[in-house]
């Protein structure tokens, strides 16, 4: 590092080795609400790290690079070396492919994003923009030393971007679709179905009535309410859902079992049950992961105080079905977490990757931005020129988008 700038890089083999104090108190200095992201919190790290989710087996091999300035740490991120572009929700398989069809190795490459995580947050945690840049740069300058093909941050924040912009990246931009209660704020599902066009809330109300009259009703949970059985028939579910689909589960049983330890406040579970009394059976579950504020239940002369989780926004991550409902799916991931979050008055719910079908459900587009660096000059030029192209039909497609709202036309 240059000598005038007092500061030292270090380059970490495992988050286990970064102070989660000093990380998630880094974290909090993110805006807006940097203490509130689940997804870049130091045990959510270390959970997939210490589960064997995201390990150098998996294909994921942690190097979080630090920034000290003396005994204080003034920046850092989460970067893992991937010998593989699973588990991203960023698409760059014709990348690999190229660099492989010219004889050139493409992985490993440096990823910074928290592991099978499809959610705009912090990448780049740093108290100041200066040492964000300071930070980025650095990590740009290992990547050249290591002999990495590239460097990608994925559904990066807007002080991310600056920064990323700044040091030469290049950006892409993907579509997400997320949903709302902060302009209107609906009093009831009801009141949100109104909101829509007759052709959308006829088909949301008739695909809630498939799965009512299979005999399906729901229950729900927050936190440390969520019992042990719930959160092995969770996982029942989520494994058994990944096995139909051909392949093996990206996270490990243990990992849930350590968000449950250390970040329950952060997980709200749907359960769907089939029949009535004594017969009725669990069959199927939606987790949704809740960026979360705890509030302290019982009041100052309470002789004991609960922590009583409040999610500010919902993220929609899991599900699994041990039977097979028509519309099953719709209600459980959709429907039953709208309702809920609207009667619990959160203000918004994103849906995660990809799913056009989401707008449907009253999702709307929303843009993501990811920055990338390519060591190689001429693939630098080439992948510039591709995404400019790439740019322009993601702003057309979000033109179209909009043009195809779900809600009513006033």
């Amino acid at each position: 590092m240059n000598e005038k700038t007092d500061y030292v890089i270090r380059v970490l083999a495992s988050p286990l080795e970064v102070n989660g104090a000093d990380w998630n108190a880094l974290l909090a200095t993110q805006s807006p609400d940097g203490a509130l992201n689940p997804f870049i919190r130091h045990e959510y790290l270390a959970a997939m790290h210490l589960s064997a989710s995201a390990t150098p087996k998996t294909g994921w091999t942690p190097r979080f690079i630090t920034l000290w300035h003396g005994d204080t740490l003034a920046a850092g991120c989460a970067l893992y070396l991937k010998d593989h572009s699973y588990g991203e929700y960023v698409f760059d398989h014709a990348w690999a492919n190229a660099y492989h069809q010219h004889g050139l190795p493409y992985y490993p490459k440096a990823l910074i994003a928290p592991p099978f995580t499809p959610v705009p947050g912090p990448r780049l945690l740093a108290r100041n923009a200066a040492e964000r840049l300071l930070l980025v740069r650095a990590v740009i300058a290992w990547c050249e030393e290591e002999k990495l093909s590239s460097l990608h941050l994925l559904f990066t924040s807007v002080e991310d971007v600056k920064a990323c912009e700044e040091a030469g990246m290049l950006l892409r931009h993907t579509v997400q679709f997320h949903w709302s209660n902060t302009e209107v704020q609906y009093k009831s599902f009801d009141d949100f179905l109104m909101s829509l066009s007759q052709e959308k809330r006829k088909k949301i109300r008739q695909e809630r009535k498939k799965v009512t009259d299979a005999g399906i009703t729901f229950r729900w949970a927050l936190g440390k309410d969520i019992s042990d059985d719930d959160w092995d028939f969770f996982y029942r579910c989520y494994e058994r859902t990944y096995y139909e689909h051909g392949n093996a589960p990206y996270l490990s049983r243990d990992f849930f079992q350590r968000m449950q330890s250390t970040m329950p406040e952060n997980w709200l579970l749907f359960v769907a049950e089939h029949g009535e009394g004594e017969k009725k059976q669990k069959i199927a579950t939606s987790l949704i992961a809740g960026r979360a504020r705890i509030n302290w239940a019982g009041g100052e002369n309470a002789t004991q105080k609960q922590p009583h989780p409040e999610i500010l926004t919902a993220y929609g991550r899991y599900w699994g079905a041990l039977a097979r409902v028509d519309c099953l799916h719709f209600e459980a991931c959709y429907y039953q977490p709208l309702q809920w979050c609207i009667e619990h008055g959160v203000a918004s719910f994103e849906g995660g990757a990809q799913g056009e079908h989401k707008m449907a459900r009253a999702l709307l587009p929303v843009k993501t931005t990811s920055a990338h660096w390519l060591a190689h000059p001429s693939f630098a030029d080439a992948i510039e020129r591709f995404l400019e192209r790439e740019g322009s039909g993601i702003s057309s497609y979000m033109d179209e988008l909009e043009k195809r709202s779900p809600f009513r036309q006033l």
